[in-house]
């Protein structure tokens, strides 16, 4: 990935970037914690059925000034909605997106420092680091863990503290330019497989610790046969890929 060009091209203009599917709800009071930070907001509607897409349209009508709204015809995943709105953000001429789940799980008062931290380093990757309370599910953490092991063998390295969290600040250029050349994943294999590639490119992460919470009732699209089978192809092809790299690898290491 190298020096990137933005400084050259862009000043620091943060977007905040929220992919959406059927989380009508929960929406609403995320979209109530981003907006008194008055950044600009980009919900990603992921073909969501008619109730969360009318509460969207909604939403978007409410706050015309601050919130802008892009609606997928299909689901496409997780990871197809983010890769939208990277793109549509930056033709809007935003340099960062700041990548928030819309179901409730992060802590929002966070949010400042996220920004702060990525305009101090314009070429990093902001990265969450969870600290999980109470409410997170025992089978998750350690499904979770397994993910963060094979992330440290296919990078060589203890860089990436967490894999997984979707509480991200991501550079626009090199992150368009990064989907552009590799294959990342569309669906809840995104978030593992852009980060390791963006290490293997040469990029920069900083994590950032940051409290994270499973709302009660809260609603998951992860379908434990589909996705579980796309993280297992993930971290295969992730593997041999670290292979092909390795003596790069090592010698970004050892330089």
């Amino acid at each position: 990935m190298g020096v990137s060009v933005l400084n050259e091209t862009r000043a620091f203009r943060p977007a905040i970037l929220i992919p959406v599917y059927n989380h009508e709800e929960a929406i609403k009071q995320t979209l109530l914690g981003v907006l008194s930070y008055e950044y600009p907001i980009l919900l990603v509607d992921d073909g969501s059925d008619s109730a969360c897409r009318n509460v969207l349209v909604l939403l978007a009508n409410q706050h015309p000034h601050q919130v802008n709204l892009i609606r997928l015809k299909t689901n496409g995943g997780k990871g197809a909605a983010v890769k939208a709105g990277f793109r549509k953000l930056y033709d809007m001429g935003y340099s960062h997106a700041l990548q928030v789940d819309a179901d409730g799980q992060h802590d929002l008062s966070d949010l400042s420092r996220f920004i702060k931290a990525g305009e101090e380093d314009l070429d990093a990757l902001i990265s969450g680091y969870p600290k999980y309370d109470a409410s997170m599910p025992k089978g998750r953490y350690y499904s979770r863990y397994l993910t963060h092991v094979w992330v440290w063998i296919n990078t060589l390295s203890l860089e990436i503290k967490d894999s997984m969290c979707g509480f991200r600040l991501y550079p626009l250029v090199d992150t368009i330019a990064l989907i552009d050349r590799d294959h990342c994943g569309d669906r809840m294999d995104f978030d593992v497989e852009i980060i390791v590639r963006w290490l293997w490119r040469g990029g920069g992460v900083k994590s950032l610790m940051t409290h994270v919470h499973y709302p009660v009732g809260g609603i998951s699209h992860f379908k434990a046969i589909r996705d579980n089978v796309l993280i297992s192809w993930m971290h295969t092809r992730l593997f041999f890929g670290m292979l092909v790299r390795l003596p790069l690898i090592l010698g970004r290491k050892f330089k």
